[in-house]
C-alpha cells in the first residue's frame, strides 16, 4: 500500500521486523492530515502517539515569551516524536509546527509498546533509535557550538539542500541564530 511505503523502508533498512509484525503494527497506524500553523507537540505536554511524517514540512523548536529557537527541521519521510519522551512517558520541552499541510501516520504508544514486546523486539528497537537520536544531538551540539553560521550554513547547503528549499529564510535564520538579513548575506557570499 502507497500510504505505508516510506514507513516500511524505515523499517527494512533501520529495523527489520518479520513481516507479519509489520502487517500487524501498520493496522494500528492512524492518518493524520493537519494543515499549515497546525501544532503537533507543544512544550509541557507528554507524547502520547509515535508519529511518523509521511509528507509535508515541520518545524521543531524551544520557546521563551521571548524567543523561539528552531532545533530541526523535518522534510523527509521520518519519525517526528520525541522519543525520550515518548518512551519513558514524561513530559517534553519542545514544540512542532506544521510549516506546511503535512500527513502523518501515529500510533498510540500503548499498543505500540505492547506490539514490541509480543514481538520481544521492543528494547532493541528503542535501544536503536536512543543511540541514532543521541550520535545526532551530540553532532547537531557540537557543530552548533564549533562552527560560525556561515559554516553552518554550507553545511546546510552541501547535506540538507531540501531544508534550503523548503524552510521559509526566518525559520533556518533562527536554527543558525542569525538575523534573516544576516542570512541574506551569508547566502550571496556562498552563492
Amino acid at each position: 500500500m502507497k500510504l505505508f511505503s516510506e514507513i516500511s523502508k524505515f523499517f527494512e533498512t533501520e529495523f527489520p521486523l518479520n513481516q507479519h509484525g509489520l502487517d500487524e503494527l501498520f493496522t494500528l497506524f492512524k492518518i493524520e492530515k493537519h494543515t499549515k500553523g497546525t501544532i503537533l507537540l507543544q512544550e509541557n505536554s507528554k507524547e502520547k502517539k509515535l508519529r511518523f511524517l509521511n509528507s509535508g514540512v515541520v518545524r521543531e523548536y524551544y520557546a521563551n515569551e521571548d524567543k523561539e529557537v528552531n532545533i530541526n527541521f523535518y522534510v523527509k519521510p521520518q519519525f517526528i516524536s520525541d522519543l525520550l519522551t515518548f518512551s519513558h512517558n514524561t513530559k517534553t520541552k519542545k514544540n512542532q509546527e506544521c510549516l506546511t499541510s503535512v500527513e502523518v501516520l501515529s500510533i498510540e504508544r500503548q499498543p505500540f509498546f505492547e506490539l514490541l514486546e509480543k514481538y520481544q523486539c521492543g528494547k532493541t528497537f528503542v535501544e536503536a533509535s536512543f543511540q541514532k537520536l543521541l550520535k545526532q544531538k551530540e553532532k547537531l551540539e557540537f557543530n552548533r557550538i564549533t562552527k560560525s553560521p556561515e559554516e553552518l550554513y554550507n553545511e546546510l547547503f552541501i547535506y540538507k539542500p531540501e531544508w534550503i528549499q523548503n524552510i521559509p529564510q526566518y525559520h533556518l535564520a533562527s536554527y543558525l541564530n542569525v538575523t534573516p538579513e544576516t542570512l541574506s548575506r551569508i547566502k550571496k557570499r556562498i552563492s
